[in-house]
């Protein structure tokens, strides 16, 4: 592949699964539309059971770009559920790169150039880089600054920066279609943690993850925190199902959160019940949020610089709780995919583990 020509240049299809994205669906499409790449680009919309303005943004952006050589064009995703999505927007799509965005993700210029550069200078399977937080109210400034902090997230690349390199999984992918298609897209039964189980055949297969920091894309964060709170409840639930799911895919960054919910629940209890002493261990954990927070916080508004705290607490608490209580049923419910022939994302032979 070589984008330095609009006949070398290869097609790109960009699939994007929404659901209740009316806030931000058209000025991420428009800045898919407006990539300053030489080869054709097709947007396929996955349109869940929306309550919002969806469907009619939808609607409208596929009118606008009819006929173009930048079509937008919408599948059904009757479940609503991303993987799900994913895959059909997958089979709707036809050209040689794949290009996942997600409804409130905004593209920073040249992102698609880049990554089909780095998909043929690489060899690689996926390309990604880094989720680029960025809040518009008080509260999503917090979060964002929670998010791109390593007190927040711990080392992630994709979340933090990082020099160019190998990685375990990246923010959304720039694939190989090829790829896709031999893994059998997205496992379905992975409501969240897709990417990363994805990322793990791939490399389980031989392929390479790349990670770039050139790569960006902007991320709006949940803009309260119970939606923020039930966001990482499920990262960590789901979390727990890839480490039983694919054994020896744990790292220590996943057993942080569960261990400090631990230690601070574990120690106000015993602090109460057997000796005071023990409130030392929420109490620490309290003072490296505080500190954390001047550190983390810097440059931002009064008000989103008071909310911090409460944002990167309410990351680890509900990451940790929804790790711990995940249950074994569903991980026993989730189905191993084989890899299927060519062509036939989404249709895949299954087979427990």
């Amino acid at each position: 592949m070589n984008a330095t020509s609009a006949s070398a240049a290869p097609s790109v299809s960009v699939i994007m699964p929404v659901l209740n994205e009316s806030r931000h669906l058209r000025e991420a499409v428009l800045r898919i539309l407006e990539q300053e790449y030489l080869g054709d680009i097709e947007v396929v919309i996955a349109l869940g059971p929306s309550k919002d303005d969806t469907d009619r943004i939808a609607a409208e952006l596929v009118a606008e770009t009819a006929g173009s050589a930048r079509e937008v064009r919408t599948v059904p995703n009757p479940t609503g559920r991303t993987p799900a999505g994913l895959n059909a927007a997958i089979r709707g799509s036809r050209h040689p790169v794949v290009v996942r965005v997600d409804g409130h993700g905004l593209l920073t210029p040249g992102y698609i150039a880049t990554a089909v550069r780095l998909l043929d200078q690489k060899d690689a399977a996926n390309v990604g880089g880094v989720m680029h937080a960025e809040g518009e109210s008080d509260w999503e400034q917090a979060v964002a600054a929670a998010m791109t902090s390593k007190i927040g997230v711990g080392n992630a690349a994709f979340h933090t920066g990082g020099a160019a390199a190998p990685a375990d999984t990246v923010y959304l992918g720039v694939f190989r279609r090829e790829v896709l298609e031999k893994q059998g897209g997205y496992n379905e039964e992975f409501i969240r943690a897709q990417d990363w189980e994805l990322n793990y055949r791939i490399r389980q297969d031989g392929g390479l993850v790349w990670f770039t920091p050139d790569l960006r894309v902007t991320y709006r964060p949940r803009p309260s925190v119970r939606t923020l709170a039930r966001q990482y409840h499920d990262y960590g639930r789901w979390r727990r199902v890839v480490t039983r799911y694919h054994r020896g895919s744990v790292n220590l960054r996943y057993l942080a959160p569960p261990a400090a919910l631990l230690g601070v629940g574990l120690g106000l209890v015993g602090g109460a019940v057997l000796s005071p002493l023990l409130f030392v261990v929420p109490g620490g954990y309290a003072a490296a949020i505080l500190l954390g927070s001047l550190r983390e916080g810097r440059g931002l508004p009064v008000r989103a610089r008071a909310q911090l705290p409460l944002a990167l607490a309410t990351m680890h608490m509900s990451w940790g709780w929804g790790f711990l209580t995940s249950p074994r049923s569903l991980a026993r419910r989730v189905i191993a995919s084989t890899a299927p022939a060519a062509g036939s994302v989404g249709d895949r032979t299954r087979s427990p583990r």
